[in-house]
């Protein structure tokens, strides 16, 4: 029987801890990885097109 302490908090990862909403992170991963896959495509599709609105909008005067 291993009776050994747990490794104490890394102080650099228990800082970035506070800047993160871990409910987020929570609800992606009770999809499944097609459901995940299916939003990263959606947001990928969502930066392509306001690449295309920013671009559109620097050619007009």
């Amino acid at each position: 029987m291993d009776r050994t302490a747990p490794p104490l908090p890394d102080p650099v990862i228990e800082a970035y801890k506070t800047g993160v909403d871990r409910t987020l992170l929570r609800e992606n991963l009770k999809l499944s990885v097609e459901d995940r896959l299916r939003q990263l495509m959606e947001l990928q599709r969502f930066a392509d097109e306001l690449r295309r609105a920013g671009r559109a909008a620097r050619r007009r005067p």
